[in-house]
């Protein structure tokens, strides 16, 4: 598509987008959102910028196969179940751990489902990409 209106929206739109599918990504524990919709979020805006620029211009863009991001996402997302197997709980149970923790404060948590959200929103990245991609290059 040749819009110049569009093509300077989307410099701003993608950007802005990204940045908000990841906030949905790191909300999604305690409130609606996580790597569901946060990966929707951000495929939507490398589509929007695959229909104003080109699919070969938005696989520049992104860097890596959509399918490979797609399959580092489903290998984060099982590292995160098998962390709590390994733990000695079922799998994919929730574990926690407090970096920087010190007698006074418990630190910043990091846990397994954020682990696993991140794994899931790569997944969801990966796999509407290569969709949008092949629509979009007439595969």
């Amino acid at each position: 598509m040749n819009s110049v209106i569009l093509s300077a929206a989307t410099r701003i739109l993608v950007s802005l987008m990204l940045v908000f599918s990841l906030f949905m990504l790191l909300r999604g524990h305690n409130e609606p959102g996580g790597g569901f919709i946060g990966g929707l979020l951000a495929a939507t805006g490398y589509a929007l910028y695959a229909i104003a620029h080109g699919a070969a211009a938005a696989r520049r863009a992104l860097r890596m196969d959509p399918r490979m991001i797609a399959m580092i996402g489903l290998g984060v997302a099982l590292v995160a179940g098998l962390l709590a197997a390994v733990a000695g709980d079922a799998f994919l149970t929730g574990l926690w751990w407090f970096a920087g923790a010190d007698g006074d404060s418990k630190g910043l948590p990091i846990s397994t489902v954020l682990m696993f959200d991140i794994g899931v929103y790569l997944v969801v990245i990966g796999a509407v990409l290569t969709f949008v991609f092949a629509l979009e290059e007439g595969d």
